[in-house]
């Protein structure tokens, strides 16, 4: 495929245009329906879409996607897009292996399946597949979205996901013949899956709720322990039981010796209470190790009664402490890795910690024994991202994983006693990274902070203000956007554009400080920080308004939906995905009610309703403002952003456009908010949003 060239980018092509004047969007029946807050009276008249089950929202959904796709259709690079996206795609991947019981398991996916497979070597080499999600479903949407052995590797326990949903249901098989035993638990929902020795294991659920599975809210998470054998309503409840001190998230964890059961309560996803069970005691009872949510605190593993805690206590950060089980409360934790300047995540494997830390958005990881003493800095591949580093105490040789934005994801053996890194897996693919550039840039942000972006593109782009360009951001949940390669974007640059990606406060990259600072009543950073960016590509004559784009999903749907609202002027396209459109409904879905540490809700007081309405996107959006060319994604089983955001959002915005820009909705069917997705709907979603995002820039062929 060959560049876009300047000649091609400038011309706007008038037939488009008029044609996407003559869009007739389907019409939306408006009510009456409002809500008051704190005294004001505030319309929601698409209300109805919200009712997941109905024949008019299915049918409103069926003409949406109908509007849609006929445009899509009449974009005449979009098939040449898509071929080149599928001939990329289609390389082997594998994974890290890992060892259970007698064998070494690992996932491969030969390009283009839809789900990749589990497959498994004995103590000869002899492979065969132990499991392939592309039986599960005719479809390929039905995926694989856990899995867990028990010590002795002879049971495991497996979640699927059937269309993408949140709910899952755990199936047990004996690991070593294959053989299903026939248990099934249903309807589990942000759930890991932890065995006890070969009597059953751990899990966590919610109550199923009233209504819609989809849509309904849960907020009374529980965690159980199943005993093989027994029904799924004879499961004991551990700990969730009361009603008084509901938690909307709790899991259950064992150190790798069974001896403590780790349980973690929270009611938002920032900030966590934390409590043990010793099981080898005969009569155990559950002990507080930190009794609140003001902290974020996990125990990496146990040596005897002396537990290793990674902690935010005190350390924005971020630490790990040392405690004895016999009185863990935080007045007797004592350093083992002190804070530093960098935010740390840390893992344990092969006897030692390996601290993994974010230094502007790329990865330094060191190595400690546990004593705390430093035994070495691995040397890294390059500057990129670099994940994994864990594994079982008794492993000689770990794995990790090695990425930046020019850098496939390629996967390296690590011998913790030496230092020794050397090639596991490295994907073979059509692409010279040599031929493109990655570099960070720092920009300032409205108030004056620093703010780091990745820019990439190839090598010799002329900067002349008229590169196609992405800009993506998230800016959120303590998240932190560090390089990776994709596929995508590689098509996007191959075809001349720039892909840039800003590490907006809201996210983890600078520890809990960076995160407090885009906020509740300080969200509005989040927004000045993605504006920032923009008008920082655009000075730098790496693009402009006519080129750029912006792009972000879930809470960064939020973002692209609050800058296109704010500055329309700025952006030719925007392109929000499963995003937050309704800041004042949210909490009201799902579990949404527990993103309430990062956005605060309506109903908190009137300074907060006032502060989330002011820059909600569903609720800004104003009439006789021509709006960037929009395409708007979804997916119908998205339980975690119910697709009334969406759907809200969109249906707003084609009643209020004013230009000729166009106000698309793509909602795929059988998908959930992203996790399990089939290759074959990914590859139509991206190749459907690039092809938008250059047609409406004035592309006319590639």
């Amino acid at each position: 495929m060959k560049p876009i060239s300047l000649a091609t980018a400038m011309l706007i092509s008038f037939g488009a245009t008029a044609q996407m004047k003559d869009i007739k969007y389907p019409e939306t029946r408006k009510d009456a329906t409002t809500d008051s807050y704190f005294g004001t009276t505030v319309p929601d008249p698409y209300r109805w879409l919200e009712d997941d089950r109905s024949a008019e929202t299915a049918a409103w959904v069926k003409a949406e996607n109908e509007v849609t796709f006929n445009y899509l259709d009449q974009i005449p690079f979009r098939n040449t897009i898509k071929a080149r996206m599928e001939k990329l795609w289609n390389y082997e991947r594998i994974s890290a292996p890992f060892k259970e019981g007698d064998f070494t398991y690992y996932y491969r996916n030969n390009g283009l399946q839809n789900q990749s497979v589990l497959y498994r070597k004995d103590k000869n080499g002899k492979e065969e597949v132990f499991l392939d999600p592309n039986t599960f479903s005719k479809d390929g949407t039905t995926s694989l979205s856990g899995i867990s052995f028990n010590k002795k590797g002879n049971l495991v326990a497996y979640m699927i996901s059937e269309g993408g949903s949140d709910w899952g249901k755990i199936i047990i098989m004996d690991a070593v013949s294959k053989k299903l035993t026939g248990e099934v638990i249903e309807n589990v929902k942000f759930s890991g899956m932890a065995w006890r020795g070969s009597e059953g294991f751990y899990y966590s659920t919610y109550e199923k709720p009233e209504g819609s599975l989809l849509s309904a809210k849960t907020d009374h998470h529980k965690l159980y322990f199943h005993k093989l054998g027994t029904p799924q309503e004879k499961d004991e409840v551990i700990y969730g039981r009361s009603t008084a001190k509901k938690w909307r998230y709790i899991s259950g964890y064992l150190t790798e010796d069974e001896r403590f059961l780790v349980i973690s309560a929270s009611n938002t996803t920032s900030g966590r209470a934390l409590y043990i069970m010793d099981l080898s005691k005969q009569h155990t009872a559950v002990v507080p190790v930190v009794d609140n949510t003001d902290t974020n605190t996990r125990i990496i593993d146990n040596n005897g009664s002396t537990l290793y805690i990674a902690t935010d206590y005190k350390a924005p950060n971020n630490r790990v402490v040392t405690v004895d089980a016999s009185a863990p409360g935080q007045e007797n934790w004592k350093d083992l890795i002190p804070e530093t300047d960098n935010v740390l995540s840390a893992g344990t494997g092969s006897g030692y910690i390996f601290a993994s830390y974010i230094k502007d958005a790329v990865s330094v990881v060191k190595q400690y024994d546990f004593k705390g003493k430093l035994v070495r800095e691995v040397q890294l591949p390059g500057i990129g991202s670099a994940g994994g580093f864990g594994g079982k105490k008794d492993e000689k040789t770990i794995y990790y994983s090695f990425t930046n934005y020019i850098t496939p994801g390629t996967i390296y053996a690590f011998v913790p006693k030496t230092g020794a890194s050397t090639l596991y897996d490295k994907p073979k693919i059509d692409f010279n990274s040599d031929d493109y550039e990655s570099k960070q840039v720092f920009y300032i942000s409205k108030d004056g902070t620093k703010i780091p972006m990745i820019i990439t593109h190839k090598k010799g782009l002329k900067l002349d203000g008229h590169n196609p360009t992405i800009l993506y951001g998230y800016g959120g949940f303590n998240i932190s956007l560090t390089p990776a390669f994709s596929i995508s974007n590689l098509v996007w640059m191959e075809n001349g554009g720039i892909y840039a990606v800003a590490n907006l406060r809201g996210g983890g990259e600078y520890g809990r400080t960076w995160h407090d600072a885009g906020t509740q009543l300080k969200k509005q950073n989040v927004f000045d920080d993605f504006i920032a960016a923009a008008e920082y590509l655009i000075k730098e004559n790496y693009t402009s308004s006519d080129y750029l784009a912006v792009r972000g999903g879930s809470n960064g749907g939020l973002l692209v939906g609050a800058v296109m609202t704010q500055r329309p002027e700025l952006f030719k396209v925007a392109l929000p995905a499963v995003g937050v459109l309704d800041m004042l409904r949210y909490h009201t879905f799902t579990s949404g009610a527990g993103w309430a540490y990062d956005y605060g809700t309506s109903q908190d007081n009137k300074e907060m309703f006032e502060y989330l309405k002011g820059y909600s996107p569903l609720h800004n959006i104003k009439k006789g403002v021509n709006y960037p060319a929009t395409l708007v994604t979804t997916g119908d089983h998205d339980d975690r952003v119910v697709p009334a955001h969406s759907f809200k959002f969109a249906a707003t915005l084609q009643e209020m456009q004013m230009g000729p820009n166009p106000v698309l909705i793509r909602i795929d069917v059988n998908a959930g908010h992203g996790a399990g997705k089939s290759v074959a709907q990914t590859i139509n979603e991206i190749t459907d949003i690039q092809a938008f995002t250059l047609y409406n820039m004035g592309v006319k062929s590639l």
